[in-house]
């Protein structure tokens, strides 16, 4: 095997098993930087080891096997920890080299295990944001300066801080249960759709998609709904999460370019993903029959599961999903929020109604550096007619993406608004959706 295939192929394996494996160490060790640590001196061994005897048949027990070892080592300095090394010791000898990662248990799941860590009270909301999306989103530090503005430096010292807090608390690594779980289910929901959101619309870098950290947000959603399945909002976070991850095979062609979402083949939705956040969805309404009140995830899903139960964008219920937007506006207002609803009600009602909406939010200071406002505005100008003023805007929206996919099509609206128009009303026009 050449050198370029294996590095590719570490990289592919590095992406898919680190979460896991620096998740089972920190379990294993009870010490966060030792755990990455360890699993980086795996990756190293991988690097020098694999391009001369190629890719292990099971890549992610490779490396958890010769973490494993340097914990052992590690333990075996320490006389404190003797205990510690026989234990290893044997559960290394019992399951061996080739043996499977460990599978998601319900309740004991070293990756969900990792996000209640992540969301200690003991941490303010925005070290919990950073610290979650680098250990359970895999994400760099650099990675998650770019997607909140921050300098490189400022975001490392940030999480290296994060870490030193729990520390120095005493943090439990152990899922906490009962009431201190239920606590915290709301910051966890808050970081697993952070995730899932960075996996379906990379914030920078050449992919358009990071399918993987989809379906580990998919993954752990589904295990808090079985950890705490009278709660509507876990169930709606569920549902979305299911709904939403159903699109992901038709959001690029053949030739891997994006598709946005009313170009997309609905053929190619995951029906699977779509049966199941349509049933959570049905759970939702149960029990919400009883009383229950619902939330911000609920009333998500239920905007995607209008998107679902369309078989052509043009059978989409524009005015229903207005109107879903209108809610989730009182509920929880903020800005992106009234970007989305300037889009809807631009579809529902003209596009003069979603410039109108979109007017409110134009000068938030929280928006200054994004390039999605811009970019639905380009989006309603279009659709007004005002293809010069849409030109611009497109490209203004291009010169503020950090994503490099995103960049190719917002240049390409640009260039197009040129040719000629099909006819002043034409309904399908794809939104800018993510």
């Amino acid at each position: 095997m050449s050198d370029q295939p294996t590095q590719e192929a570490i990289t592919a394996v590095w992406r898919h098993e680190s979460v896991r494996l620096v998740a089972a160490l920190a379990r294993i060790t009870r010490d966060l930087d030792l755990a990455e640590d360890l699993a980086q001196d795996a990756l190293v061994a991988a690097l020098e080891q694999w391009p001369d005897g190629g890719v292990p048949a099971n890549p992610g027990a490779w490396l958890m096997a010769v973490a494993k070892r340097r914990a052992i080592d590690q333990f075996r300095r320490n006389d404190t920890l003797r205990r510690r090394t026989t234990e290893l010791a044997h559960e290394a000898a019992t399951r061996g080299e080739g043996a499977e990662m460990p599978g998601p248990d319900f309740i004991e799941d070293d990756v969900l295990r990792l996000a209640f860590l992540s969301c200690h009270p003991v941490l303010a909301p925005e070290s919990r944001t950073a610290l979650t999306l680098r250990l359970v989103g895999g994400l760099t530090a650099q990675e998650i300066a770019r997607a909140y503005l921050v300098k490189d430096a400022t975001m490392g010292q940030r999480i290296s801080r994060a870490k030193r807090q729990l520390a120095d608390a005493g943090a439990d690594l152990e899922m906490p249960t009962g009431a201190e779980r239920r606590e915290r289910v709301g910051d966890v929901m808050a970081v697993v759709y952070l995730i899932f959101n960075e996996g379906y619309a990379a914030s920078s870098g050449p992919d358009w998609t990071r399918p993987e950290l989809c379906l580990e947000a998919m993954r752990l959603a589904r295990i808090l709904a079985g950890l705490v399945p009278d709660d509507p909002e876990v169930l709606g976070l569920q549902a979305l999460l299911e709904l939403q991850g159903s699109r992901l095979p038709a959001r690029q062609d053949a030739a891997g370019r994006p598709v946005l979402l009313e170009a997309q083949d609905r053929r190619r939705w995951d029906q699977l993903l779509v049966h199941r956040g349509l049933a959570a969805l049905a759970e939702v309404e149960r029990l919400a029959g009883t009383g229950r009140p619902v939330g911000t995830y609920v009333l998500q899903a239920s905007i995607a599961a209008c998107h679902a139960h369309a078989r052509r964008p043009e059978d989409t219920d524009w005015a229903e999903i207005a109107r879903l937007y209108d809610v989730l506006a009182t509920v929880a207002p903020g800005p992106v929020v009234e970007v989305n609803r300037a889009v809807a009600h631009g579809r529902a009602h003209g596009a003069d109604a979603g410039l109108a909406v979109l007017a409110v939010v134009e000068a938030d200071p929280s928006l200054a550096g994004s390039h999605l406002l811009l970019a639905v505005h380009a989006y309603l100008l279009e659709r007004a007619g005002r293809d010069a003023e849409a030109a611009a805007a497109f490209r203004a929206a291009a010169d503020r993406t950090r994503n490099d996919d995103e960049r190719r099509i917002l240049l390409g609206r640009a260039d197009e608004i040129g040719a000629p128009r099909v006819s002043d009303g034409d309904e399908t026009r794809p939104q800018g959706d993510r």
